[in-house]
């Protein structure tokens, strides 16, 4: 009886921390999210306008990526050292700013220049705030808060299709303005106020927070220390063990699936039939409400059974196999959509078991390092799959061999995560830091 009634009270725990500091991190990453792809909605009109082709948009797209690359690993070590409040406002103001400068590109060295300065200063923030988790939750518990975290990227793009529609299509002409320049004026400037919020309302960690009693801060401080010392790793290790960058092979791979269809979905849709922007971006959400569902229901799962690598790779083959239907069915909507919707949805719930996996398997002092070293090397697919993708259509004027393209990709990382066995506690061969 007891032990049920300590088992309920570390559960009740776990449910009032992500109450508390869920919510604003998931609004944060929206906006992230947002702020990074809502250049698919603006292309549509930013074509017409200063005349930008397919090779400059999927290169501007990508470029992105570049900026937070180099920028990540040092963004992170930082963070560990200076605390995630003073980390996040300095990202949330930076990033906000240039979001919102998007609206004076006139051609493509200023769309080029401003999306690899909005990557710089966004580096590090998605890791950051995995990292930051490992504060709060033990690796037993990291999937579920994991699922809802990463939320924001389905509810980024699919909030994001109809809003971003709206805001360009209602606001043509207003102040001499195009709509695309307000939408990304009404969209970045909320980082802003986001920054504030961060810094009044988030304790850098368990200790930090007055919310909690000494009672649960003790709780918290046992559960991880238990579970923290079996996978701590000193990151010059790290950056030797071939595990890391298997992982972060799957992770570029499933990486350049999540951007090929978050950046060229509006293209691919109006190549299928769609002509009005605003009805493109009502069907762009679609995939994104069926990815937050199974991205809830998988992260759910996994903790429940404990087992990570096979919820990870299964559904990145799925969504493989769902991409190359879409490909090949481009002239029948109906059979198309539903296979995009398939491929999302398994992507977005790949991505979100996968870094369960790092969070296990990092922890100490390099955790903050790996995990953002292993997100720097994915990131890279957000570069090469929507520029391959832009040079592809330019060059054939379609998408089809493109997208076949990623789906090599997604099986080559769904292969890699299936073999990549990460060792169980009792068989880590690298020291604790």
């Amino acid at each position: 009886m007891a032990t049920t009634n300590a088992a309920a009270a570390r559960d009740a725990l776990y449910r009032r921390v992500g109450r508390r500091i869920l919510p604003l991190l998931i609004l944060c990453y929206t906006f992230a999210f947002l702020d990074r792809v809502n250049i698919g909605f603006a292309k549509l009109a930013m074509q017409q306008d200063i005349g930008i082709s397919e090779s400059v948009y999927g290169l501007a797209a990508g470029i992105f990526f570049l900026g937070y690359v180099i920028f990540e690993v040092p963004s992170n070590l930082l963070l560990a050292k200076i605390g995630t409040r003073r980390t996040l406002c300095r990202i949330l103001l930076l990033w906000g700013l240039t979001a919102a400068a998007m609206m004076f590109v006139s051609d493509p060295t200023s769309f080029y220049v401003l999306r690899f300065l909005l990557g710089v200063f966004e580096a590090g923030f998605a890791p950051g705030i995995i990292f930051y988790l490992t504060y709060w939750y033990p690796p037993a518990r990291m999937a579920a808060p994991l699922g809802l975290l990463l939320l924001p990227g389905p509810i980024g793009s699919m909030i994001g299709g109809p809003v971003s529609s709206w805001l360009i299509t209602h606001f043509e002409g207003v102040a001499g303005l195009h709509g695309w320049q307000w939408m990304f004026l009404l969209e970045g400037l909320p980082c802003l106020v986001l920054a504030l919020a961060v810094w009044t309302k988030l304790a850098d960690t368990p200790e930090q927070a007055t919310w909690l009693s000494a009672e649960e801060k003790e709780l918290l401080r046992r559960d991880l220390v238990v579970d923290g010392d079996k996978g701590k790793h000193d990151f010059r290790k790290v950056l030797r063990d071939p595990r890391v960058y298997a992982l972060a092979l799957g992770l570029f791979c499933l990486i350049s699936g999540l951007y090929a269809v978050s950046f060229w979905l509006p293209t691919i849709l109006k190549e299928n039939g769609l002509t009005d922007i605003g009805s493109i971006g009502l069907y762009s959400a679609l995939p994104y409400a069926f990815a937050i569902v199974l991205m809830v229901v998988l992260g759910r799962r996994s903790d429940r059974t404990g087992e990570r690598r096979l919820h990870s790779s299964i559904t990145a083959l799925i969504s493989a196999v769902a991409l190359a239907v879409a490909a090949f069915t481009a002239s029948s909507f109906a059979v198309s959509l539903i296979a995009i919707i398939v491929a999302t949805a398994c992507m977005w719930a790949s991505y979100s078991v996968f870094w369960a996996l790092p969070s296990t398997y990092l922890r100490g002092t390099a955790a903050a390092g790996g995990i953002a070293l292993i997100n720097s090397i994915g990131l890279l697919g957000g570069f090469i799959s929507p520029t391959l993708i832009g040079f592809v259509k330019d060059a054939t004027g379609s998408t089809e061999v493109g997208l076949l393209s990623v789906v090599a990709l997604l099986l080559v990382g769904s292969l890699t995560i299936y073999a990549n066995r990460l060792p169980t506690d009792a068989q880590r061969s690298v020291s604790s830091s």
